[in-house]
C-alpha cells in the first residue's frame, strides 16, 4: 500500500479542474485546498483507489466531489458516480455541497436516496436518469431489489465515514452494493479513524490503494476550547439555562443521550421561552429536514440533538456545544464538540458533569489526549475559573 506525504497547500486553479467547477468554487469563497484535497484530489483524478483517514470538517466532500463531476459523462444517463454515508444528514449535506459545487454544469442531475422519505418520491427522481448518486446504504439496496437503479456502470464509488457506516452494523449491506459495480471501478473510503472493518473493505476490494492520513495539525483540528463544569443532577437544568443566559453564544447545539430526554428539556425550555427545538432518531425525516433548515437560516437559536445529529451536520456558525450528558462512546464526544470551531473559526463546548460521570470522562480525555478547562459556579452561583474569576465576566 502506497503512501503519501506532501504537506503543501495548492490552489484550486493550479489542478486539471474544468472552468464551470472553479467558476462554482470562486463563487463558494473557497480559494486554497485543505490538507485532505490537496492530498488526495489528484489522487482521485488519476483514477487511483484511496484510504483517506482525516478528522472530520477538513474538507472532504470537495476532494471527492470535484473528481466526480470531472469524471461525468453527461450524454451518458446511467448512473456514474456513487457516495455512500452512514446517515440521512449527510446524504443531504453532501448532495447540497455536490449541487453548489456543479451548479454552472448544464445536464447534469443529482439524486439522493435514504430511508425515511417515500420511496415514490426517490423512483421519480431516478426516472429523471441521475448520473450521481447520494444514498444510505439500507435504502439504496432497497431501490436495487426493486430494480429500480443499475450500478453495473460505476466508475467511482465513495464511502464517506467509512468507519462509521461499518461499526453501525452496514457491512454486509455495504459489501453486496461494492459487488454490484464493476470490479474495475474506483473504490475512496474517506474515515476519521482505521478500524478493523475499514481495513477488511479495503484490502479486500480495492487495488493497489494509496493511504493518505491527516493528522490532526493546527491547520485543520478545529480550534475549539473545552470547558468542564462540575454539577449535580439536581443542578443541571439550571447551569443550563445559566450558559444559555449568558448572551454570549447566539448558536448553541445541546447534546443530549436519549430521545426522551431531548423531547423533555426540548418543551421544557420551549416553555420557559427559549428558540429551541430539537433533532432525534424518532423524528420523520421531513420534520428533521424543516428543523435544519430553520437551525441553519437562523430562526431559532438552541438545537437540542441526540447522537443521530452528532455527524452530518453541518452548520460552520454554530459558536458553542453542550453536552447535557456525557457520551457513551468516545468518538461521539469528538463528533460533538466538532459542530463548533468549522470554517477556521473559533468554538467552544461545555461539559456538565455529574460525579458519576467522572470516570467515563477521564476515559474520554485519555481517548483524545485533551485537558478540558475546569470551571465551577461558586457560592453565589456565578460560574467562575479555578482561580475564582467570573467566567463571563470579560466577554
Amino acid at each position: 500500500m502506497a503512501t503519501t506525504s506532501n504537506q503543501q497547500i495548492m490552489a484550486f486553479t493550479g489542478s486539471d479542474i474544468s472552468k464551470e467547477v472553479l467558476r462554482a468554487i470562486e463563487k463558494m469563497g473557497i480559494t486554497e485546498m485543505t490538507a485532505v484535497q490537496q492530498k488526495t484530489l489528484p489522487l482521485m483524478m488519476q483514477g487511483r483507489d484511496v484510504i483517506a483517514i482525516a478528522p472530520t470538517g477538513t474538507g472532504k466532500t470537495l476532494a471527492f466531489g470535484i473528481p466526480m463531476l470531472e469524471y461525468v459523462n453527461l450524454k451518458d444517463q446511467r448512473v456514474q458516480e456513487l457516495v455512500l454515508a452512514p446517515t440521512r444528514e449527510l446524504s443531504l449535506q453532501i448532495t447540497q455541497e455536490l449541487k453548489t459545487l456543479a451548479q454552472f454544469i448544464d445536464g447534469l442531475h443529482i439524486a439522493t436516496l435514504y430511508g425515511g422519505q417515500p420511496i415514490v418520491k426517490q423512483i421519480a427522481e431516478l426516472k429523471r436518469h441521475p448520473q450521481i448518486i447520494i444514498a444510505t446504504p439500507g435504502r439504496l439496496l432497497d431501490h436495487m431489489n426493486r430494480g429500480n437503479i443499475r450500478l453495473d456502470f460505476v466508475h467511482t464509488l465513495v464511502l464517506d465515514e467509512a468507519d462509521e457506516m461499518l461499526n453501525m452494523g452496514f457491512v454486509k449491506d455495504v459489501t453486496r452494493i461494492i459487488e454490484a459495480t464493476p470490479p474495475q471501478r474506483q473504490l475512496v473510503l474517506y474515515s476519521a479513524t482505521s478500524n478493523q472493518e475499514v481495513l477488511t473493505i479495503a484490502w479486500k476490494y480495492q487495488q493497489d490503494p494509496v493511504e493518505v492520513i491527516i493528522p490532526a495539525t493546527c491547520e485543520n483540528k478545529p480550534k475549539i476550547t473545552q470547558y468542564v463544569i462540575q454539577t449535580s443532577r439536581d443542578q443541571k437544568y439550571e447551569h443550563l439555562l445559566y450558559l444559555l443566559d449568558s448572551d454570549v453564544y447566539q448558536r448553541v447545539m445541546v447534546f443530549i443521550n436519549t430521545k426522551d430526554m431531548t423531547q423533555r428539556l426540548t418543551k421544557r425550555l420551549q416553555n420557559a421561552g427559549y428558540p429551541a427545538e430539537c433533532l432525534h432518531g424518532d423524528m420523520r425525516q421531513s420534520a428533521r429536514n424543516e428543523v435544519m433548515q430553520d437551525y441553519r437560516k437562523g430562526k431559532f437559536q438552541i438545537l437540542l440533538a441526540t447522537d443521530v445529529a452528532a455527524r452530518g451536520i453541518d452548520v460552520d456558525d454554530v459558536e458553542a456545544v453542550i453536552n447535557y450528558d456525557l457520551p457513551n462512546e468516545n468518538e461521539y464526544y469528538l463528533h460533538r464538540i466538532g459542530r463548533t470551531g468549522r470554517a477556521k473559526k473559533h468554538g467552544v463546548s461545555f461539559t456538565l458533569l455529574t460525579y458519576s460521570e467522572s470516570v467515563r470522562l477521564d476515559a474520554i480525555l485519555k481517548y483524545i489526549d485533551a485537558s478540558p478547562v475546569p470551571l465551577k459556579f461558586n457560592e453565589l452561583g456565578i460560574l467562575c475559573t479555578e482561580e475564582g474569576n467570573p467566567f463571563f465576566e470579560n466577554m
